[in-house]
């Protein structure tokens, strides 16, 4: 049965400092930036707010964790639980597993792996790891990213974590680029369709080609200066995935102007009909 999450880049604004992992040339070497932002709401008082919202799972970007230390995981774990709230998806928002740079591709699917311990530990059913940054069109890429990614799902399916990727960056931006990678890596391999990572006159049919192998859609509108989303535009997203007969988790995205929960109630409005349809 379909069910409302949200993705804490939709409230990125009130989280706190947001921790990004970069690669440091010189010393060929993982490194934290801090891009510091208000703190309204840590991350261990999330799920209680988001369920007090009716919102049944979440999707948390690995740059809000405020420790990876195992007694925080722990509590955040708790967290989920005893706020009866899903813990869907652990969004690493890091990671060139088709790097040229040997010593960084090398880096990067060791850096994942411990981010699948990571989810592991903390309750996470599933980690999202990008595919690439590569061209849609580069066959030999496609080819390294199915390997590697199908070697990351082997390791995650042992500590217990469904390891999926999405139509995020370059790699597979397109869906026929994606649906490649897909019959490459296996089946033990998951997927996300996010509505603003396709583009073009073919959008539409993209989200449709993707959606039916999709454990989470993204819910990102095209919103206005105000931050209200295109409700034309996003019912005939949400149309094409109906027709899919899709029925898994609808993650609302949100990144415009003013209060975050505000917009997301927005879409939510346009939503919640979709989640209603007897399939």
């Amino acid at each position: 049965m379909s069910y409302l999450s949200i993705s804490t880049w939709s409230l990125h604004r009130i989280l706190g400092p947001l921790r990004w992992t970069i690669w440091d040339t010189e010393t060929s070497s993982h490194q934290i930036s801090e891009q510091e932002q208000p703190q309204l709401l840590t991350l261990l008082e999330l799920p209680a707010e988001a369920a007090a919202r009716d919102y049944q799972a979440l999707e948390v970007c690995h740059f809000h964790f405020a420790s990876t230390e195992p007694e925080y995981l722990e509590q955040l774990k708790k967290s989920f639980h005893e706020a009866n709230i899903k813990f869907d998806t652990l969004l690493l928002d890091y990671g060139d597993i088709t790097s040229a740079d040997e010593n960084k591709r090398l880096a990067d699917l060791s850096l994942i792996k411990k981010w699948i311990d990571i989810a592991s530990l903390c309750g996470a059913k599933q980690i999202r790891v990008i595919a690439g940054e590569a061209s849609p069109t580069n066959e030999a890429a496609i080819q390294i990213s199915a390997a590697s990614l199908a070697e990351l799902a082997s390791y995650g399916a042992s500590k217990a974590v469904h390891v999926i990727t999405e139509n995020f960056k370059s790699l597979p931006s397109t869906a026929e680029s994606s649906l490649k990678l897909l019959a490459q890596a296996g089946s033990q391999l998951g997927f996300i369709t996010d509505f603003g990572n396709y583009h073009g006159e073919g959008k539409v049919e993209e989200i449709g080609a993707t959606a039916p192998l999709s454990v989470s859609v993204h819910v990102k509108p095209t919103y206005d200066q105000a931050g209200f989303p295109d409700k034309n535009e996003l019912i005939t997203f949400l149309n094409k995935v109906e027709e899919t007969g899709y029925d898994g988790a609808y993650v609302l995205i949100y990144d415009g102007p003013g209060d975050m929960w505000a917009g997301l109630e927005r879409v939510k409005a346009i939503v919640k009909p979709f989640l209603l349809t007897v399939r």
